[in-house]
């Protein structure tokens, strides 16, 4: 279950090699707040992405700006499954044209 306001603040987060938010390109697996804190999954387009600690360092960061007073946050990189360009939301694939 994906948590609209973590999803929101999420959105501050732009893949840099591509210029899109992480939720519009479907990077964002789950994101759930529970009693002891909040949870996200993500995943990159790629596995070989040199900027993999930055993201996450980044999704992390929003997330803390946004739940100051949140006991814990977690963000994990997932690789499974795969991201294919079909998680990505029609916001993201008209701003590729497609």
């Amino acid at each position: 279950m994906n948590d609209k306001e973590i999803l929101a603040a999420l959105k501050a987060v732009n893949d840099p090699e591509i210029g899109v938010n992480i939720v519009d390109l479907g990077l964002v697996y789950r994101a759930e707040h529970k009693a002891d804190g909040i949870d996200v999954e993500l995943t990159l387009t790629a596995p070989s992405c040199p900027l993999s600690g930055t993201m996450v360092e980044e999704a992390r960061a929003a997330l803390q700006t946004k739940f100051p007073d949140a006991p814990a946050i977690h963000v994990e990189l997932v690789w499974d499954p795969p991201w294919t360009p079909d998680r990505m939301s029609a916001a993201a694939r008209r701003q590729f044209g497609w």
